[in-house]
């Protein structure tokens, strides 16, 4: 093996219990990551009452967003060079310290920060456990992990709006944030103990204008997708501007890649087709998975009258989808050592499961909501963690980090691109519907939520029901053409022997 490479062990002699307490403590760091993506939305009418600033309210969501996808890649980068259990113990510290400022925060400008700090730590928490299981487990074995791994993720993706929920109305908001910290130490102290390093410090070149570049583009796509046709109209000259310069970061970035000696993400990958077409279907996915779910939870609260913990318990179905067959597409993978067919079968089911939401009308029993949501969580459970599978299985040992990193990566701009195409697509087809339907003269509530839904008069909440399904139908609709396109591609993968040594 070359002395630069990074090599990562349990104990010399490592023993099954320690192998499975290291890995229950990266699926709770796997957790934490995915789950503050989501568990803020339900608590953010709470928040604004306490510490003001509406105006800003957005941001809560956006700051850490755009802050833990910026930081993917390059801790994806510093864990092939510095180590991966180095680079995990400060994403964990940075995270914790988030997560504490967070509730005792102030003001709305204050935890619009915090909450960046805490992003800053949360990217790094995600990709970072997925590549150290590399270090330990040969891919002929992976396939169950990584199994577990989009079980939990699908998991912090349902449960977040739920927890939230329940946490805003027994406890302080607060506790959304300070729940990480007994969690975060928890797995601290296990990865400290477990999951030893080589001790070997490797001398490397970071590209740091490259990321600049990178991270410049990626915070002006990230805000003009968020901000665009919400916060800004699509009109606004500086909406323009913003992607303006995210495209220069885009050709900044790739001329530096082809120059920097050691490139935080090597252009090379991507003649790989392995690489190529997992990355184009984690951004698909993304895309398409974060666009259409974000609308059931208040599809749920509208029509089906559902609280905001009601809402999130009643996408149990979705996630047992996923959990299911994550889990056992897992295991056969690491017994048949085969994983092609997995996205070929996934992408068509969740395409089928989207298409099903489609003809969700008011008057349908919520049983018949669970079987179509359940529909696609079974697909989805079997493309997620797949990808990185077979990325993985690609990689030279020495770019675990950057080919994980790379595939997080697209399906978080993917579903950052998603919600915002997609909530356009919502609000477009809403509008338009209601213009339509609606007799001349009446006016809607300036902000419409789902309290101010309940109490409108009969008829005219009849036909904003009406309008309100047709919009998540075209929602639905559009995710599941995308989908397609997905599902194209899995035809493409190829079948490479799973490795049977890690590195």
């Amino acid at each position: 093996m070359p002395t630069d490479t990074v090599n990562h062990s349990l104990s010399p002699q490592p023993l099954v219990s320690s192998l499975r307490l290291l890995f229950s403590a990266l699926m709770l760091v796997m957790l934490l990551s995915a789950l503050d993506q989501t568990i803020v939305s339900t608590a953010l009418p709470t928040i604004v009452g306490e510490l003001g600033g509406l105006n800003q309210l957005s941001w809560v969501v956006t700051a850490y967003i755009l802050t833990s996808t910026v930081a993917v890649p390059l801790y994806g980068k510093f864990g092939d060079v510095f180590g991966r259990k180095r680079v995990l113990q400060v994403a964990i510290i940075l995270f914790l310290l988030g997560s504490v400022l967070c509730g005792v925060v102030q003001n709305m400008a204050q935890l619009v920060l915090m909450r960046a700090l805490q992003g800053l730590g949360g990217g790094g928490l995600m990709v970072i456990s997925m590549a150290a299981v590399a270090d330990v487990i040969p891919p002929a074995e992976r396939g169950r992990y990584q199994g577990l791994f989009g079980a939990v993720f699908g998991l912090a993706t349902v449960i977040g709006p739920m927890m939230g929920g329940f946490i805003v109305e027994h406890m302080s908001w607060r506790w959304i944030f300070y729940i990480n910290v007994p969690l975060g130490l928890l797995a601290l102290l296990i990865i400290t103990t477990v999951f030893n390093g080589s001790g070997q410090r490797n001398h490397h070149q970071i590209d740091w204008l490259g990321a600049i570049y990178l991270t410049l583009a990626l915070v002006c796509i990230t805000l003009f997708t968020t901000e665009g046709g919400t916060v800004r109209a699509w009109s606004d000259p500086q909406l323009w501007c913003i992607l303006a310069f995210g495209i220069i970061g885009i050709i900044g970035f790739i001329y530096e890649e082809r120059l920097a000696w050691e490139p935080i993400i090597p252009l090379r990958l991507f003649r790989g087709r392995t690489f190529l077409l997992c990355s184009l279907m984690s951004f698909i996915f993304g895309m398409s998975l974060f666009g259409s779910i974000t609308f059931l939870p208040l599809y749920l609260q509208v029509v089906k009258n559902a609280t905001p913990t009601e809402a999130g318990m009643q996408l149990l179905p979705l996630m047992g989808g996923l959990l299911l067959t994550s889990i056992i597409s897992g295991r056969i993978i690491s017994r048949t050592g085969r994983y092609r067919l997995f996205p070929i079968a996934g992408t068509l089911l969740a395409v089928c499961g989207m298409v099903m939401l489609t003809t969700i009308t008011p008057a349908d029993s919520i049983a018949k909501l669970y079987l179509f949501t359940s529909i696609l969580g079974m697909g989805l459970g079997m493309v997620m963690q797949v990808l990185v599978l077979a990325v993985q299985n690609n990689a030279a040992p020495g770019e675990y980090g950057v080919a994980t990193s790379s595939v997080t990566l697209f399906r978080s701009i993917g579903g950052s691109i998603g919600v915002a195409v997609f909530g356009a697509v919502f609000s477009h087809v809403l509008q338009s519907r209601l213009v339509d339907s609606l007799p001349a003269g009446t006016v809607l509530p300036e902000k419409m939520n789902p309290l101010a839904a309940q109490q409108l008069p009969a008829m005219v909440h009849d036909h904003y029901l009406e309008a309100f399904g047709s919009a998540i139908h075209a929602a639905f609709l559009m995710a599941a053409c995308i989908m397609i396109i997905a599902f194209a591609l899995s035809w493409f993968l190829r079948e490479t022997p799973l490795k049977r040594s890690a590195q």
